[in-house]
């Protein structure tokens, strides 16, 4: 059961935009009774590990789909209560926004596409409001309707066939954020076939209200890893004036063409160089474009951005996939706060800001 998608969607290109909105409101922390979130919780739990390392507290498990790691600085008695509070929040995110748990919002929402509104509480309006602000931000680059297209090419299965170019038309047709119906704690799908997937931000929106709980909290610093989307605060515990993160080599995975010092910071990669496939000598990358409902093909192997939030990280990391080296450069030069590198088949190129944090 995840949340996250193995896919990231792209249309057109964005402008430059400042870090979208965050509610700095309380992070709630009680195991929520609805959606079934204890089945959630059981089986995050079974996949716990919790340490001491290097004089910080390491928390791992699996959810999302993905690897997710919290390393933070505490007093012990704090720990053990942020540990808990930590992991019935994400058994509470998955259990309401997965598409693939049956009992979820999401499931509740696709189930009634054609037909009634759904009912929203205040945290679900804010999430959904944030998905519109981020398909605005992006001219449709991150699309929240595109799950049609993303089951069409699933690579969890892969296909023995391309997909049809009717196959890949009649997906598209079903594809859309803008024709949703949205109004005050309700939201409808107006046509059959219709679906939201909150993969695309997902990740990245519990990166930043793991890290803000931990400040609730009063934790000194915090370092919160989904799936290599990550965000810092503080100091790590070794005494170092910043944490040290690895970028990820696309050509050598598994090893680091370069790593970051960051501090009070988010750092987002997107690339087609694990999930990807190829046939007949062409390769075809996870990231959809809706545009054409086919994968993105512009020479990009990686894009890794740092911002101000994990979910800014992630908005600007796909949009300049799609945009390829040239525009990708200029949205990154021009987007105050940020900066970042775009690793292409034929070589790595950086944002003019990008080596005052680099490391190796």
């Amino acid at each position: 059961m995840v949340l996250t998608s193995s896919h990231k969607v792209v249309a057109d290109a964005p402008k430059p935009s400042g870090p979208p909105a965050a509610p700095a409101r309380p992070v709630p922390v009680e195991l929520s009774d609805r959606y079934n979130a204890a089945g959630i919780l059981k089986r995050i739990q079974e996949g716990v590990a919790f340490s001491v390392r290097d004089g910080a507290y390491e928390l791992t498990f699996r959810s999302m789909g993905t690897g997710c790691r919290i390393s933070f600085v505490a007093a012990p008695a704090l720990a053990t209560v942020f540990r808990t509070a930590a992991i019935n929040w994400i058994a509470n995110f998955e259990a309401k926004y997965s598409r693939f748990w049956p009992e979820s919002l999401i499931s509740e929402i696709n189930r009634s596409a054609g037909g009634d509104w759904t009912q929203l509480d205040a945290e679900a309006e804010r999430l959904f409001a944030l998905c519109n602000e981020l398909h605005f931000l992006t001219r449709g680059i991150l699309d929240p309707t595109a799950l049609p297209l993303i089951q069409l090419w699933n690579w969890k299965e892969p296909r023995a066939t391309l997909p049809t170019d009717a196959e890949i038309a009649a997906a598209k047709a079903k594809v859309g954020w803008r024709r949703v119906q949205r109004t005050p704690g309700k939201i409808r799908l107006p046509e059959i076939g219709m679906s939201v997937d909150l993969g695309g931000i997902g990740k990245e929106y519990a990166v930043d209200q793991i890290s803000q709980l931990a400040r609730q909290f009063g934790v000194s610093g915090a370092l919160v890893d989904f799936g290599a989307d990550l965000r810092v605060f503080g100091a790590p515990a070794d005494g170092r004036p910043a944490w040290h993160i690895g970028l990820e080599d696309p050509t050598k995975p598994g090893a680091c063409w370069t790593g970051l010092a960051i501090r009070d910071a988010a750092v987002a990669t997107s690339g087609d160089y694990i999930r990807r496939f190829e046939r007949d000598g062409v390769r075809y990358g996870h990231i959809l474009d809706v545009r054409t409902g086919r994968p993105v093909a512009n020479g990009v192997r990686a894009v890794s951005v740092m911002a101000p939030s994990c979910t800014q990280a992630g908005m600007l990391s796909t949009a300049i996939f799609v945009l390829g080296p040239e525009e990708g450069i200029r949205l990154l030069d021009s987007t105050i706060g940020v900066t970042g590198a775009i690793v292409t088949e034929s070589g790595t190129i950086t944002s003019r800001t990008f080596f005052n944090h680099a490391t190796s």
